[in-house]
């Protein structure tokens, strides 16, 4: 079977993995028109700290009042067609037993004959927003990367949950790639990056041949862009920043840079976030 098959599970994480919340919101376009139902949820009890990932307690349009704890799902399409289907895997990352965690989702996997899988992440970084978003496509696998044109990563040291849910897929035999958006780490203040999004998207894209709506997602990055420029144009200090971070990435993007500058990019990434505890996300502090 070529490629990632033809059940193509797409995994994304609150958290750590999700700067800017780009993976995260790419997900939830991807569930849109009600046209995935769960499959199989893990027990929050086991897996989530709730004075780091607390519930939510929520009110209906009928005035009733419940709880909604923090959770990991996997969806199916509710009307597979011929051609590669998506399933999604989305949820918090968690804050214990990661063995056990990826140990009971690649199960799931197994059990619903999943033939491929594609982490969806996002990263803080030295990059201008006025550019195209940096997509970093990477997989452990040799046969998917020769197929599919990926990268290999050779970073050692601190990984999120999807290298862990990553990892241990492959040892079962099913093929996995990443996919990491570089977000403007300057942009702290302008999420979600509906621009970050849909380079995810469109990555998604490539890779599956799935196609994929986009919703209004082109307008609300165009609007993004704008929002960040207007910011610029009142502060000079960072006006001078910006442009260089385009000197930079328009040497990387010329004929005779080097074909691993995005992979080092990431590389220093990773690297920087091992120095604290994580990266920024939905319930933690930016930094």
């Amino acid at each position: 079977m070529d490629g990632l098959g033809r059940r193509v599970l797409v995994t994304a994480f609150d958290g750590w993995n999700d700067a800017g919340e780009a993976a995260s919101a790419a997900m939830s376009l991807l569930q849109k028109d009600d046209a995935y139902e769960p499959v199989y949820s893990v027990d929050p009890e086991l897996y989530f700290d709730y004075q780091y990932t607390r519930p939510h307690i929520h009110t209906d349009a009928d005035g009733g009042r419940s709880l909604h704890w923090p959770e990991t799902t996997l969806l199916r399409p509710r009307n597979p067609g011929r051609g590669t289907q998506l399933w999604l895997l989305t949820g918090v990352e968690p804050a214990r037993s990661w063995q056990a965690f990826a140990a009971e989702l690649t199960d799931v996997a197994l059990r619903e004959d999943i033939t491929g899988v594609v982490s969806l992440g996002s990263m803080m970084s030295d990059v201008p927003h006025t550019r195209p978003i940096t997509i970093f496509s990477g997989s452990e696998n040799e046969r998917l990367r020769s197929e599919l044109s990926l990268e290999r990563s050779t970073y050692e040291g601190p990984v999120g949950i999807l290298s862990v849910l990553s990892d241990a897929v492959e040892k079962v035999g099913i093929p996995t790639a990443s996919l990491w958006a570089s977000v403007p780490h300057y942009v702290a203040g302008h999420t979600p990056s509906p621009k970050a999004t849909l380079a995810l998207l469109d990555r998604l894209e490539d890779l599956t041949g799935v196609q994929i709506p986009r919703g209004t997602l082109s307008t609300e990055a165009a609007a993004w862009e704008a929002s960040i420029d207007a910011a610029a144009a009142d502060d000079e200090e960072m006006t001078e920043y910006i442009r260089g971070l385009e000197q930079t990435r328009d040497t990387w993007d010329s004929p005779d840079a080097s074909g691993d500058a995005i992979a080092k990019e990431f590389e220093q990434y990773l690297r920087r976030r091992g120095e604290g505890p994580g990266k920024p996300g939905r319930d933690e502090p930016r930094r």
